[in-house]
Order: structure tokens, then C-alpha cells, then sequence
């Protein structure tokens, strides 16, 4: 990495967040969430771009991930939609920060989206990588058609026990697959992917990936004290934050095509793009991409 971010660890009701910070005190904060299975190290190329200019840019570690850890052991190691949401308003509100820039994609395109469409008032614009990423559990949960129910293998795999054992025992080896499988043409090396797979060494990654991936089919209760937000995310509620959807041209899990119906969600400023050779991890792929949109929605840095 050519920057030096600043740790900084935020204790909300539930987490220890740990993020990285960058750029100056004064700049326009942007928070930039990571997917699974990846962390922070994926928006390294965003990070250095948007703070030369005087961007502030915070990239927390997601819950599951890196250093961030649950306060209690009895707390539900929770992956749903509503706790990714919640955790980013805890962390705004730790932070102090009252309006920033989000841009996310997979899991964190989810916490942004679901900020943006609940909590308006605190983003001030959102870049979401995959369009409209706010699940409905109950339509979530019918059949798509056999393409695409090929590409969500792992999700089945791990709606069982022999999933969750084998997450277990072979994590890199298995996230390192959903690289090479979500992105084809990115040329990754053993280094690079190293620096990243030691956020899966978690205590609870696999308990939250998990629980994330059987609640969002109905197949697992969440956690009781976020039910509300999810009553009101299954009226798949629309945004109306000024907006930016990228997508990847060669996603292998949601083909580019899979957003271009999202306009009818958003009711704000929207523009929907395809950058043609990235996959699914577009942050890695493209920076560029994420720095024009996040430049686009917020001109000025300061």
C-alpha cells in the first residue's frame, strides 16, 4: 500500500469495530464497505485516489471480518441485511459523522443501500456496486431461473452442516475459489489474495457467513432486536439519495443484466454503469470507476 491509514476502533452496542481512516480531518467523509469474502484491502486503489484530493475516507472491517469483534459471547453472530445496516449507522454515529458518501458492494452495497433507503438523511450520496441491493426475503426465497440458481452453488452448499464444516476446515481455499469463479479475468496473485484471506481467520466468519446466507432464503430466525428493520426492508423500500450503480460486465455471481430493471428503486438522481471486464469485485478491478462516480455524486471534496 502507498498510504498509511489510521486505525480506529468505534464500540457500538454490539461491536469493537476496527476501520482505517485516511485523508484529511476537513474532506468529505466517504465510507467504503467491503463484500464477502473479502476486507478493507479491496478498496486500497479507492483509498489513495479520493484522499490525495482531500477526500475523508473510512473502510470499517465488517462484522465477521479482520479485528472487528462482538462485545458478548452470547450475542447472535448475525449476518442479515438489518445488522449490516445497523452496524454502519453505530458506526457513523461513533464516528460522529452525521453525512457521508457510501459506496459498497455485495455485503457492504447491502449496509449502504439499506442506510440509504431507511436512514436518507445520512447519506449524502450512495455508490452501489450491483444495483438495488436490498433484500426481500420472501421473494428472495423462489426459485430463479437454472442459470443463475448455478451460480449461487455456494449458497445451497452452505444452507447445510457439511457447508458450514467445510467453510470451516478450508476457508481460504474456498474463498479463494469464489475469486477466481465471481471475477474470471482478474489476475490475482498468492500475495495479494494472502494479505486479505487473513480477515477470514475471524473467530466468527463463518458463524456470520453462515447466518447470512440462510436468513436471507428464510431459513434461519435473525436476530429478534432487528426485526423491525427488516419489516421495513421487505417493503423493499425505495432510495432517493443521488446514486451511482456500477456493475461489473463479467460478474460471475449477478450478470451485469441483472440490474438493469433497478431504476424503478430509486426515486433520486440515478445513473447506472457497466464496466465491461471487471467481475464482481470491481473495487479491486476498476478504482477508477468508484473514484469518478464518488467524485461525480460529490464534486468537492471539502
Amino acid at each position: 500500500m502507498s498510504h498509511q491509514p489510521t486505525v480506529v476502533r468505534v464500540r457500538t452496542a454490539t461491536l469493537d469495530i476496527a476501520c482505517e481512516v485516511s485523508g484529511p480531518e476537513s474532506g468529505a467523509p466517504v465510507i467504503l464497505l467491503h463484500g464477502f469474502p473479502d476486507d478493507p484491502r479491496t478498496w486500497d486503489g479507492v483509498v489513495v485516489q479520493l484522499s490525495e484530493v482531500g477526500y475523508r475516507t473510512i473502510v470499517p472491517y465488517l462484522r465477521g471480518y479482520g479485528p472487528t469483534r462482538f462485545l458478548d459471547d452470547n450475542t447472535l453472530r448475525s449476518g442479515q441485511q438489518a445488522a449490516l445496516g445497523h452496524d454502519l449507522l453505530e458506526l457513523m454515529d461513533g464516528l460522529g459523522i452525521q453525512r457521508a458518501v457510501l459506496a459498497g458492494y455485495d455485503w457492504g452495497g447491502r449496509a449502504a443501500c439499506v442506510v440509504s433507503a431507511l436512514w436518507p438523511q445520512r447519506a449524502r450520496a450512495l455508490v452501489s456496486v450491483g444495483g438495488y441491493n436490498v433484500l426481500n426475503v420472501a421473494v428472495n426465497a423462489k426459485p430463479l431461473p437454472p442459470v443463475q440458481e448455478h451460480r449461487m452453488w455456494y449458497q445451497w452448499y452452505f444452507a447445510t452442516e457439511r457447508g458450514r464444516a467445510g467453510l470451516t476446515a478450508n476457508r481460504r481455499e474456498f474463498c479463494k475459489l469464489l475469486w477466481r469463479l465471481w471475477s474470471p479475468n482478474w489476475r490475482f496473485d498468492d500475495a495479494t489474495y494472502e494479505r486479505t484471506a487473513a480477515s477470514f481467520d475471524n473467530p466468527d466468519f463463518v458463524d456470520v457467513v453462515i447466518h447470512s446466507y440462510r436468513h436471507r432464503f428464510g431459513w434461519t430466525h435473525g436476530d429478534p432486536s432487528l426485526q423491525p428493520i427488516e419489516e421495513r426492508l421487505a417493503a423493499t423500500p425505495r432510495i432517493g439519495v443521488p446514486t451511482v450503480v456500477l456493475h461489473g460486465g463479467s460478474d460471475g455471481v449477478a450478470p451485469a443484466e441483472s440490474s438493469e430493471g433497478h431504476a424503478r428503486f430509486f426515486s433520486g438522481p440515478y445513473v447506472r454503469r457497466v464496466t465491461p471486464e471487471a467481475g464482481h469485485f470491481l473495487a479491486w478491478e476498476a478504482p477508477d470507476a468508484i473514484v469518478q462516480a464518488v467524485r461525480e455524486l460529490v464534486p468537492e471534496p471539502n
